[in-house]
């Protein structure tokens, strides 16, 4: 297995998610859920943000689960890497 290893600078958010979509060149489109308290009614609720990330290689595929990593701006809305496959889909 071809795993590249980015190791997240301090500061830097690190976010692990399910791929939605590889459909365009060198980008997959990655879905993070996150859960927070809600601050009136003390309940956790459940946030989904699709980001998209920058993978050079194009070895993500739809249904895996992946470790994105903030870096600088590589485009209009791309600011993630790909740092690993965490788990491939089945």
């Amino acid at each position: 297995m071809a795993e590249q290893f980015v190791k997240a600078k301090k500061g830097k958010k690190e976010f692990v998610g399910l791929v939605k979509s590889n459909k365009m060149n060198k980008t997959i489109v990655v879905a993070v859920e996150t859960t927070t308290l809600h601050p009136l009614y003390k309940k956790y609720v459940k946030r989904i943000k699709k980001v998209k990330a920058h993978d050079e290689t194009n070895e993500a595929k739809i249904g895996d689960r992946v470790r994105v990593v903030e870096c600088r701006p590589i485009s209009k809305e791309k600011c993630w890497k790909l740092a690993a496959i965490v788990e491939h889909a089945q």
